[in-house]
């Protein structure tokens, strides 16, 4: 395990600071090596199906230079029509991450909640269960942060 660990570190470091340059200046995360909104899952879906639904290249949308997958043509249609409504905030990066001024760049789309109305993702199903059952401890400072956060991530300072 030790080699491989060593290994896999290796390929981090030799990788990263060339990805890095493809979104120094995205504030939409789409992770290190997707180039895709929220890892290419249907932000519709998680409002219209309850679930982290993979989308498809096939219902594909640019919105804020960068492309948003869905599962159907009317889900792709029912974010065109207000991508603000679907969209999850802070960019899609963890809001755990944002509440301490952070990024989180490889959030698992499956780490969701929808609260008040709004898509939040997280880096993890713990933090996305505790996200919900104490908001108030993470949403406020989150709010607080993202305009910095993301004056950083347009100016590259994250990556």
């Amino acid at each position: 395990m030790g080699k491989a660990y060593l290994l896999a570190a290796m390929v981090c470091v030799s990788v990263l600071p060339r990805t890095s340059i493809a979104i120094a200046d995205d504030t939409v995360n789409t992770g290190y090596f997707g180039g895709v909104a929220i890892m290419g899952y249907d932000p519709v879906a998680y409002f219209t199906e309850h679930a982290a639904v993979k989308g498809s290249e096939e219902f594909s949308y640019d919105w804020l230079g960068t492309p948003w997958h869905f599962a159907s043509q009317s889900h792709k249609e029912m974010f065109m029509s207000d991508p603000a409504r679907y969209a999850p905030q802070f960019g899609g990066y963890c809001a755990g991450e944002v509440a301490f001024d952070g990024v989180t760049v490889n959030v698992d789309p499956e780490a969701w909640r929808i609260i008040d109305g709004k898509l939040y993702l997280g880096y993890g199903k713990d933090f996305a269960a505790d996200l919900e059952a104490h908001p108030q401890d993470w949403l406020p400072k989150a709010e607080t942060n993202w305009p910095n956060v993301e004056a950083r991530l347009e100016k590259g300072k994250y990556f």
